[in-house]
């Protein structure tokens, strides 16, 4: 069915769902502490994407020979229906699901799979069922959104609450058809939370700091970058990619990028001024040149149809899947400059991926995790096993010698990859 295959890039994703969707390697990122994060080095991955959510961590010395059946699972949970990824920090890892039209954000041990707590709250799951947002880890404290809007501030380690809202309710966020998919972006002491419009907060408080314009959301979670002297958030909506200016949310830009169902899901990626956009139902991808006084599109094609996530940008190429939900996608590497297509390979869906030490993480639609190369000379897989049943549109995740997978219907696996 055309409408199944309209799923935004959960996280995405976010989706955010994506988001993902969703659902990028940001210049001009700031970690909340101030300073660039090793990402995932120290075992940990805090939010949708990774520390500098560009979904490449420093990671390495994890094994790629496995047995027959795959890495050994350390442990499993039932998390509800949804596509949030994991986060992980300070021992913990955090996900989201939906049951019962109740939300549901999980806290466990990341390393034994004990549950520590959960915080739950009505929320319809909605047509394609749950959760979409991945939770963000900031200190002492995880932010999250729901499909219908309701944002949540927690304590990490306890699950309570310190301050909500309701990006709905209280801003007049207007919906698209399968809901909310950001994942929301910690920048210093602010948090920013993109639904049409969007609302920087005081991270602490809940305070509204400032409000861009009004617009129907998209299910792309934003982006920042280094724009001359300015720090500028990049948002993809229902209709267009914008450029918003930081310090105000005021509008600097506005690209008109309309795909069917309204489905701009994948996260903006960023390198040298440029900024690479993507969307499925046949509507293609294009190199946007926003250093320059008047942005211009540098080259468009359809060669990279991002439906549901967001690509990983690794020594001037892309690795990202091309094509709809459903099977017909192609997991393909192209040139970001150019846009010419280096390799495609069929055989994987329309699944997720992210990176360390050099090699894809991939899970792909149907359960299958890959292991391949992160080069641009061909597709060389170097180890495959099948870790889920159901439908994986939701990134992995590695964290600690941990690989961390979920599939639509709330089944999570964590799998040993440590050397022995």
């Amino acid at each position: 069915m055309k409408v199944r295959r309209a799923m935004t890039a959960w996280v995405l994703v976010g989706i955010t769902l994506a988001a993902t969707a969703g659902f990028v390697t940001l210049l001009g990122v700031v970690p909340s502490s101030g300073e660039p994060a090793a990402a995932g080095a120290d075992g940990n991955w805090p939010q949708w994407r990774g520390p500098n959510r560009d979904g490449i961590s420093s990671e390495a010395g994890w094994s790629t020979s496995w047995p027959m059946e795959g890495p050994p699972k350390v442990w499993r949970a039932s998390v509800g229906q949804g596509y949030s990824s994991i986060s992980v920090a300070a021992g913990r890892a955090y996900t989201m699901g939906n049951a019962q039209g109740r939300d549901v954000v999980y806290c466990f041990d990341a390393a034994g799979g004990k549950e520590l707590w959960k915080y739950s709250y009505q929320c319809a799951a909605g047509e394609q069922p749950g959760t979409r947002v991945t939770p963000t880890v900031d200190g002492d404290r995880v932010y999250t959104l729901s499909r219908e809007g309701h944002l949540f501030c927690l304590s990490a380690d306890k699950g309570k609450k310190i301050w909500s809202a309701h990006m709905v309710k209280d801003f007049g966020a207007q919906l698209g058809q399968w809901g909310l998919a950001c994942s929301p972006l910690i920048l210093g002491d602010r948090l920013i939370v993109d639904a049409g419009i969007t609302v920087a907060f005081d991270k602490k408080t809940g305070k509204v700091l400032w409000k861009s314009e009004k617009q129907k959301a998209g299910y792309a979670t934003p982006a920042v970058f280094q724009r001359g002297d300015k720090q500028c958030l990049a948002v993809f909506r229902a209709f267009a990619f914008a450029v918003l200016d930081l310090a105000d949310g005021r509008t600097v830009y506005s690209l008109p990028w309309k795909t069917d169902y309204d489905v701009n899901a994948a996260t903006p990626i960023f390198s040298d001024g440029k900024v690479f956009i993507s969307s499925g139902y046949g509507t293609g991808c294009a190199l946007i040149d926003v250093a320059a006084a008047e942005p211009k599109v540098l080259w468009k094609n359809r060669d990279m149809k991002n439906h549901c996530n967001t690509c990983i940008l690794w020594e001037g190429h892309l690795y990202g899947f091309d094509g709809q939900v459903g099977g017909g996608g192609t997991l393909t590497c192209m040139e970001f400059q150019t846009g010419k297509v280096k390799w495609s390979q069929r055989g994987l869906g329309t699944g997720a991926l992210m990176m360390a030490d050099g090699k894809l993480i991939v899970l792909a639609e149907r359960g299958d995790l890959v292991i391949a190369e992160a080069s641009p000379e061909k597709f060389q897989k170097l180890a495959q096993a099948k870790v889920l049943g159901g439908t994986c549109w939701t990134y992995p995740v590695l964290a600690g010698g941990r690989i961390y997978c979920r599939n639509d219907r709330g089944d999570l696996v964590c799998l040993d990859v440590r050397k022995k």
